[in-house]
C-alpha cells in the first residue's frame, strides 16, 4: 500500500535554469536546465521527466514530456539536462527526478517546479558552480 512506502527527503540536489552566451550569435543567450548535486556522493540511475503546462487565452496548453536518463551524476557537480526555450517561461515548468544514492538500493525522488515568469532577468543570481547567471531552485 502507498502508506507503507517510505519517501525519504532529498537533500543536496537542486535544479537551475541558466543562460549561456550563444557562440554562433554573439550578443544572444541560450537557456539550459542543470541538475546540481551538492552532495559528497554520486547519484546513480538518474531519471528526469520534464514538462510545461499552463493556460493561455483561456486554453490549456502543454509541452511534450521529455525524459532523460543518466547513469551517474558525480558528487559536487552540475550536469546539463536540456535546452529550454524562453517561450516556455510563461508556463509552469515541472521536473521530476528519481535516482539511487551511491551505495543504496532505496529510490529517491523529488519534483522541482518553476512557476510562470519566475525565470526572468530580474530574478537572476550568479551560480558559482556553473559560472553563469540563472535561477536556482532548491
Amino acid at each position: 500500500m502507498k502508506r507503507d512506502i517510505e519517501f525519504p527527503a532529498v537533500e543536496g540536489v537542486t535544479m537551475a535554469i541558466a543562460k549561456k552566451p550563444n557562440e554562433e550569435d554573439l550578443g544572444s543567450f541560450d537557456w539550459y536546465v542543470y541538475l546540481i548535486n551538492n552532495n559528497t556522493y554520486q547519484l546513480r540511475n538518474v531519471l528526469i521527466t520534464s514538462k510545461g503546462f499552463g493556460v493561455e487565452q483561456n486554453e490549456g496548453i502543454k509541452t511534450a514530456t521529455l525524459r532523460q536518463h543518466f547513469d551517474t551524476i558525480l558528487a559536487e557537480s552540475a550536469t546539463m539536462i536540456e535546452l529550454i526555450q524562453p517561450e516556455t517561461f510563461a508556463l509552469v515548468n515541472e521536473f521530476w527526478i528519481s535516482f539511487y544514492l551511491d551505495g543504496s538500493d532505496k529510490i529517491w525522488d523529488r519534483k522541482f517546479v518553476f512557476m510562470p515568469e519566475s525565470v526572468a532577468e530580474a530574478n537572476l543570481i550568479h551560480i558559482e558552480l556553473l559560472k553563469m547567471e540563472g535561477i536556482l531552485h532548491s
